[in-house]
């Protein structure tokens, strides 16, 4: 039981694991009563090795929700250090695995910590698009995603979220916690060499226009589930045109 346990996050004591395990079961089950949560094809995701998991951002539900729906392996996730000020939730995020970065520190700063952790054979949580979303499609990936990646030489699996945005959007300082449903899909790993056989410009593409292809998917689902009462028409109704941001 111990060594299943220990294979999910090499180099973790067991007080870590068992903190992770029992906070994901704690969120799967709020998660489904309040969001009707869902994953998809969560067994794409290798359950050792390093890898990166990018992600569309629309909530700060997203790493929670993202986390939960794998269970053969724990994810690290990078956190703005703003988070890290408070000591009884910088301890709790600390135990799940959050990297805090420096709002200051730009690209270079999570690049380092989050090569550290890969380095280990940890699987990632970053979201390329820096921030969360303004209106539910993707945004602009920042190009320091791609230098992460060309260090990294890992797998990449792209992952789309959907319906986190309506549950709580940017502009909300609460969650709506009925009423709304969270989706979320796995994509498939695509090997380094494969990713950037074309360049890094090629490369930020693909990954984003997987992701919004995914959300695109499960926002058709949670329509026709839900009559097309949710999500209400919007912006994300359609792929957002964004080149990618420079930072």
């Amino acid at each position: 039981m111990f060594e299943t346990l220990r294979r999910k996050q090499p180099g973790a004591n067991l007080f870590r694991l068992c903190f992770y395990e029992l906070m994901c079961l704690n969120l799967r089950v709020l998660s489904s009563l309040f969001y009707r949560a869902r994953t998809f094809n969560a067994q794409n995701v290798p359950a050792s090795g390093p890898l990166i998991l990018a992600a569309n951002h629309q909530s700060n539900l997203d790493p929670p929700l993202i986390g939960i729906g794998l269970r053969q392996r724990h994810l690290t996730f990078v956190a703005k250090s703003g988070l890290f000020n408070f000591k009884p939730l910088a301890t709790a995020i600390s135990l799940l695995n959050a990297l805090p970065i420096n709002d200051e520190g730009g690209d270079i700063t999570a690049i380092k910590e989050t090569i550290t952790r890969l380095q280990t054979g940890s699987a990632v949580l970053i979201f390329p698009e820096g921030s969360r979303c303004s209106h539910g499609a993707i945004e602009a990936y920042k190009r320091g995603v791609a230098l992460l990646v060309k260090k990294a030489r890992c797998p990449v699996v792209p992952v789309a979220i959907e319906g986190a945005f309506d549950a709580w959007p940017h502009t909300a300082l609460f969650p709506r916690l009925f009423g709304c449903r969270v989706y979320v899909k796995y994509g498939t790993p695509i090997a380094y060499d494969e990713l950037f056989k074309d360049g890094p410009e090629a490369a930020l593409r693909r990954l984003r226009e997987e992701s919004e292809r995914m959300r695109l998917e499960l926002r058709s689902t949670l329509r026709q589930q839900t009559s097309g009462r949710f999500p209400a028409p919007s912006r994300g109704d359609a792929p957002a045109v964004a080149p990618t941001s420079a930072c």
